[in-house]
């Protein structure tokens, strides 16, 4: 297997101001852990840079000339509590997107079996017109929706881990039966959504929400008996991963109580049914994950998983 690691220097720009979880510090810890020998093969590339096209599919241009207008050029601007705006953040955005856009390409190519986007800011909780939850711009839609455009795909499968429901990428892909989203998430937490009653219409959308409290049997179980047949039943031209690691039982802001051992089954499982059903495509984008300590391993056994799959 050959895996692409995708990053940018840009990512460290965008910030979100003192104490906010969602830091740079956290691109830093990821690059540090796979500076570890074991990541010698690991192919890593920089972003090529702004792909405004691939942000167009997916949100309309209105909501992305607003977003644009709002950047600062000095200091930092609050779009809502949580999701925050500095001069730095639109070339974090722009060397995002074109991150994940040059990811896809590379993957569908044959250039690499897989690939992991590991920038910020995340996506999963932006929806058409809407910012939210640290997020601007739906990365794993973008993956999506790039992949079909340019390369004439006809089914993605986009699978996601974080700990909070991806409510941006089923809003996106709610009516929409070329795209299986399919998601394990805490629930009741932020955003709220994510109920297993929330099919999509086309029944495209697949929620296995856990409780607070559940580890790794009940994730692995939610995996094994929702969401894994739905993917392979749905047999993706490619799979895309938001790849959150805050399920983590060390992170701050959930209670779930996964291991970075769940993070290399669930990549394993996920590899397996690329193998099968998608020549082993996979394109996996950095959501959350907010304990360095916890962040780095995570991110680098997911890694690891994807390079030995």
């Amino acid at each position: 297997m050959t895996t692409l690691f995708f990053s940018h220097p840009s990512s460290l720009e965008h910030d979100t101001g003192p104490g906010h979880p969602e830091r740079s510090d956290r691109i830093r810890a990821i690059e540090r852990a796979i500076e570890a020998e074991r990541f010698n093969k690991l192919l890593r590339r920089l972003s090529p840079g702004h792909n405004r096209e691939a942000i167009l599919r997916v949100h309309p241009q209105p909501y992305v000339e607003a977003i644009e207008t709002a950047a600062p050029k000095e200091g930092r601007i609050h779009l809502d509590p949580d999701t925050v705006m500095s001069p730095g953040t639109m070339e974090a955005i722009a060397f995002g997107v074109g991150a994940v856009v040059a990811a896809v390409d590379a993957v569908i190519a044959g250039e690499a079996t897989n690939a992991f986007v590991a920038t910020r800011p995340p996506g999963h909780h932006a929806e058409r017109s809407q910012a939210m939850g640290f997020c601007f711009f739906n990365n794993a839609a973008i993956a999506a929706r790039h992949a079909q455009a340019a390369h004439d795909l006809e089914r993605i499968a986009i699978v996601d881990f974080d700990v909070h429901h991806g409510n941006g990428t089923q809003d996106i892909f709610w009516s929409d039966a070329s795209v299986l989203y399919a998601s394990t998430h805490q629930m009741p937490l932020f955003p709220g959504s994510g109920a297993a009653s929330q099919c999509g219409d086309h029944d495209n959308i697949v929620n296995a929400p856990l409780r607070a409290g559940d580890g790794g049997d009940a994730f692995r179980s939610a995996m094994e008996s929702v969401i894994l047949p739905r993917i392979d039943a749905f047999a993706p031209d490619l799979i895309v991963i938001s790849a959150g690691f805050d399920a983590h039982r060390h992170d701050p802001l959930a209670q779930l109580k996964l291991v970075e051992e769940d993070f290399v089954w669930v990549t394993e499982r996920l590899m397996d049914v690329a193998q099968r059903r998608a020549r082993s495509r996979v394109v996996s984008v950095l959501e959350g994950g907010y304990n360095l300590d916890a962040l780095a391993p995570s991110a680098a056994a997911h890694i690891g998983a994807l390079m030995e799959a």
